[in-house]
């Protein structure tokens, strides 16, 4: 834990250029796992508090698209929807951020640090993931139209026709493909710079160059971490997104946790890494 040099609502950290980025291991993988659960267990209510928020966010997916009479938009919106996780767990972060820190929890300060969020750089990183979740599903459209034309439907014909034919198989195989080509460049532009935008005052450019780079410093386990992001959230999902209620604490946390040990800085305090 870090030393308290500041009051409880202190500014972010100011940016002393680039920061620098080691390469994850094994190890930080699970200490941040670990130390994730550490917070979950520690401010529980926090957690549940934004993992329902965004389980109610995936019923609304599931349920509008039907009353409009766009079911096959149901599998793509629920794909999608984990495009916009990291900015749902801004809130978490705060709370790690918080616990960290050693500095007190209460719903004025982490809700307050969200609200505050909107005239930050994060805010624009949200728009960042908000417009690619409206890029995938415009994408999903074009497919839609090319394999099964610009007519809409019913949900009966349109399971029956991706269940049983080979364009509906092969609007499948194209669209998972591309939505994991789109899902692999979102969590490498996403994975370090939302938490590092709520803790410094850095812009968005460079959280997203960090972020990349984090990623490039060890491949192979930042896409372990990526792939088993991907499974863990989809199995919650299933669930009538039920799972989401405590995935995303754990995640929310635990990504806060591997950011602080990927990232350095002449500011950062290696204990926070040991």
């Amino acid at each position: 834990m870090r030393p308290v040099d500041t009051p409880a609502d202190s500014p972010r950290l100011p940016a002393s250029g680039v920061p620098s980025v080691r390469a994850a291991t094994a190890h930080d993988i699970r200490a941040a796992l670990e130390a994730g659960f550490a917070d979950l267990r520690a401010a529980p209510l926090y957690g549940l508090f934004f993992g329902a928020i965004y389980c109610l966010g995936g019923w609304l997916m599931m349920i509008l698209p039907g009353m409009f009479g766009y079911v096959w938009a149901v599998y793509p919106l629920a794909a999608g929807f984990a495009l916009i996780g990291p900015f749902v767990a801004v809130g978490l972060y705060e709370v790690s951020r918080r616990r960290e820190m050693g500095q007190p929890l209460s719903w004025p300060a982490v809700l307050g640090a969200v609200w505050r969020q909107g005239g930050r750089e994060l805010s624009w990183m949200a728009f960042v993931t908000l417009f690619i979740f409206m890029m995938w599903m415009y994408q999903v459209r074009v497919l839609y139209a090319l394999f099964f034309g610009f007519a809409t439907l019913d949900p009966v014909l349109f399971l029956k026709q991706v269940a049983t034919t080979w364009e509906g198989w092969t609007f499948l195989a194209v669209g998972t493909v591309a939505g994991a080509c789109m899902a692999l460049g979102t969590f490498a532009i996403t994975v370090v710079s939302f938490p590092l935008l709520l803790d410094r005052d850095i812009d968005m450019v460079t959280a997203i160059i960090t972020s990349v780079r984090a990623v490039l410093a060890s491949p192979m386990v930042m896409l372990g971490w990526g792939i088993v992001t991907a499974v863990v959230v989809f199995l919650a999902m299933a669930p009538l997104f039920t799972g989401l209620v405590v995935v995303l604490p754990l995640w929310g946390h635990a990504t806060w946790h591997l950011y602080r040990r990927l990232v350095i800085g002449p500011e950062a305090s290696e204990a926070g890494r040991a």
